[in-house]
């Protein structure tokens, strides 16, 4: 998925809000994507990529959450939780999987 919604796209609950720490992650295992890390940042916005740095694949759920970025644990890469872009200077992006809060819920666009 490009982090657009398509037909055939379902909405999955996967957790409580509560249940992820803010500044912190919680991996959902799905069948189209893999281990998702799904984050919570200290305003409460929520993102979801693919839990693999784009550098060498290191665990994204492992690393330092701050502000809307999160630092791979491996080797310091800073991924953007919004694009999955890589900060300057490095180069890659993280597959994003669109996500949503509702009534306290956490719901990730799975395809059907």
């Amino acid at each position: 998925m490009d982090g657009s919604i398509s037909q055939g796209t379902a909405w999955v609950g996967v957790c409580a809000l509560e249940e992820i720490p803010r500044q912190g992650s919680r991996v959902v295992a799905t069948a189209g994507h893999g281990e998702v890390a799904v984050f919570r940042a200290l305003d409460d916005a929520v993102f979801a990529l693919e839990d693999r740095c784009p550098h060498k694949g290191g665990r994204l759920s492992q690393g330092i959450v701050h502000g809307h970025a999160v630092t791979c644990p491996l080797h310091n890469w800073v991924i953007d939780l919004e694009s999955g872009e890589a900060a300057a200077p490095d180069v890659g992006c993280a597959k994003r999987i669109p996500v949503r809060v509702e009534g306290g819920r956490v719901l990730m666009a799975l395809r059907g």
